[in-house]
């Protein structure tokens, strides 16, 4: 069958593997017909070689971790043939550590979780793959082709979880929610916040293309002015850029009691000019509360599903940029000026 795959570590090693092995049965007993597989940075990090990780017993690593396909088979009646399913992306560690005991495997404590497509387990860039009940997650089937978007917005899932839970230490009443980037995950997150009754605010560099208008459908705010420029103080603000800068600026920003949360990866090597003290006394003085966020564990993709079968449909689908069959493997792996999410087709 079909994969996508590269040589971890290495770059330029992308290519397309016309005879890569059927999913083993070891790999979980529910077998699935992939449908699409969604790009995002991560991917493009592992084939530029910073990271990865092969299967044991593997010299490539197929890619893949945001996942749409259909059961071809469960044995265990959790799923049904046809049914929409999407795999989870991280395996809890064989320790396991307290975390992953409970099924918290998004906070592991030790490292040693595997990941589909980017840490020791095979990806689901594949014509057929294979995944355990626990970690399969059933699509309402309205949701048809934008069911790719489950794993990116089980990652903002997470992080209002974590925002609500750490509000609430105290009389709560948000009003305000400022999300930096207007990628997939800004955006995603954006509409989880308008889900919640927040007045919405979004702010990217763009002044072009389909983000301003992507913002405005959900009735929010789009703004392409700097963090100080906004005029307002937000209560929630969710961080997607990973650009440092812009990260001091909304810790600097936030109102009083204020949650911010980072879901932006940084660079390193990159350093700024910071008052590491009236930040400090900012952030003290005012009750503020700094907090990274990835991954997700089961509850959060259940959320996320439930988030997706309310939103409008045909604006989760204007999210997909492009659409590329697997053939053309090449061009979906090459960033374009104007994408939001690039989907790898492999029922086109």
């Amino acid at each position: 069958m079909r994969a996508v795959t590269v040589t971890p570590g290495t770059a330029g090693s992308l290519s397309l593997v016309e005879d890569y092995p059927e999913p083993a049965t070891d790999e979980g007993s529910i077998l699935v017909e992939a449908l699409a597989v969604g790009i995002c940075g991560t991917d493009h990090e592992i084939i530029a070689g910073h990271y990865g990780e092969a299967p044991p017993g593997f010299d490539r690593l197929v890619l893949g971790h945001e996942s749409l396909g259909r059961v071809l088979e469960d044995p265990t009646g959790t799923l049904q043939p046809g049914d929409l399913v999407a795999g989870i992306v991280r395996y809890p560690d064989p320790v396991p550590c307290p975390n992953c005991a409970v099924g918290e495997w998004d906070m592991c404590r030790n490292g040693q979780f595997t990941e589909h497509g980017i840490k020791a387990l095979p990806g689901f860039a594949r014509d057929r793959w294979r995944i355990p009940p626990r970690f399969a997650v059933g699509l309402d089937p309205a949701l048809g082709r934008v069911g790719t978007l489950l794993e990116p917005t089980s990652v903002v899932a997470k992080a209002w979880d974590h925002i609500e839970r750490i509000g609430h230490r105290a009389e709560w009443q948000p009003q305000s929610v400022l999300v930096t980037g207007a990628g997939p995950i800004g955006l995603l997150a954006a509409l989880l916040a308008t889900q919640r009754g927040l007045a919405v605010h979004v702010l990217d560099l763009a002044t072009e293309g389909p983000k301003p208008a992507l913002v405005g459908a959900l009735g929010a705010t789009y703004h392409s002015t700097k963090v100080d420029q906004l005029g307002f103080e937000p209560d929630v603000v969710i961080e997607c850029t990973g650009a440092p800068s812009v990260v001091i600026d909304v810790m600097c920003q936030a109102a009083p009691t204020g949650v911010i949360c980072l879901a932006g990866v940084s660079s390193g090597g990159r350093t700024i000019d910071l008052d590491a003290g009236a930040l400090n006394r900012t952030l003290v003085l005012e009750n503020n509360v700094v907090f990274g966020s990835v991954n997700a564990n089961r509850r959060h993709w259940d959320m996320a599903a439930e988030a997706l079968a309310r939103a409008d449909q045909s604006w989760l689908e204007s999210l997909i940029t492009r659409r590329v069959p697997v053939e053309s493997y090449a061009e979906a792996y090459t960033p374009g000026p104007d994408d939001i999410k690039v989907v790898l087709d492999f029922a086109a």
